[in-house]
């Protein structure tokens, strides 16, 4: 059994997937439709842009979900459909990619989402205001108890559960920092604040659901190909209502990356497949899950490998 899954922020790099279009027609297609979605050349901006530029929330968040999809649009054109996969996930804003490419969400309809969850979440919070850091070396249990000692009066919480040893902390920026000292103080490894502009996934992002919970009531969410293994759940749900619901709860809720690999290895997949930019998440995988394999695929020279170790 096969999951495909998909990357968060943090994965955007200038140029991605310019190959992947210039190779598949279907590829293009997909960076073609996220630009009218938008109304404005998104793909020149991946292409040709700055990374500062494309690093901004709001570009970053539908930027990599056309770079998954069009990653997607090119397995396809190979005859790899999403029907290779059991399951699929993705990392925060990827969830959003997953559930596009199952066919739960439009892609249309998926960038103008990402675009509004990007702008709203960037203004939930003044920046300066909040922080995230990386916690690593400690578990997730340790990490909670640090966040809730170094909190206060003020917000901090453990806000990406990746893998046994990285949990990011995430609210406010004096709370963050007390938690990288009191990290250290319990023996972490590393423990450094995020060059992030918001503090994501803790409470203080609840104004960015309330406009998402609005935003998702606009848009039509069919039950997806394949089921999804949520974020907030870490488990499977097919369900549309119940999906809308927790894009909503994902805003502020716990990224809980590394129960949701758990999860997906005990259903009996024995491969994922990273769609998209980057490699980060496979990383994360083989910490959590040494006896699933990994494919990251990313490039018009990676659909091409992966669809011939398909075919040997």
């Amino acid at each position: 059994m096969r999951a495909f899954v998909f990357p968060g922020q943090g994965a955007q790099t200038i140029g991605m997937g310019r190959d992947l279009a210039e190779a598949y027609p279907a590829a293009k297609a997909v960076f073609d439709e996220v630009d009218d979605a938008l109304g404005e050349k998104l793909s020149d901006l991946i292409w040709n842009g700055e990374q500062d530029t494309l690093t901004l929330t709001q570009n970053a968040q539908p930027a990599l979900m056309a770079t998954s999809l069009a990653v997607m649009a090119a397995l396809k054109s190979e005859g790899v459909g999403i029907e290779a996969a059991s399951y699929v996930a993705g990392h925060s804003l990827g969830e959003y990619s997953a559930l596009a490419a199952a066919g739960a969400i439009s892609v249309a309809d998926t960038a103008r989402l990402l675009r509004a969850r990007g702008l709203a979440m960037q203004d939930a919070v003044p920046v300066g205001v909040g922080a995230m850091a990386a916690l690593l070396g400690l578990d997730f249990e340790a990490v909670q108890a640090v966040a809730a000692e170094a909190a206060g009066d003020e917000v901090c919480q453990a806000a990406n559960d990746n893998d046994p040893a990285q949990v990011v902390v995430s609210g406010h920026k004096g709370a963050v920092e007390r938690a990288v000292d009191l990290a250290k103080e319990r023996g972490a490894k590393r423990a450094v604040l995020l060059p992030v502009s918001a503090p994501f996934h803790c409470s203080l992002m609840e104004p960015a659901a309330e406009a998402m919970a609005v935003a998702l009531g606009g848009v039509d969410i069919e039950r997806p190909a394949v089921p999804l293994v949520a974020n907030v759940l870490a488990a499977s749900i097919s369900d549309p209502a119940t999906i809308r619901n927790l894009l909503v709860e994902q805003i502020t809720g716990s990224v809980r990356w590394r129960e949701s690999v758990s999860y997906i290895g005990e259903q009996g997949v024995t491969e994922i497949w990273e769609v998209g930019a980057g490699k980060a998440l496979s990383g994360m995988i083989r910490r959590i899950n040494r006896d699933i394999g990994t494919r990251a695929i990313g490039t018009a020279a990676d659909v091409k490998a992966a669809v011939d170790a398909l075919n040997t």
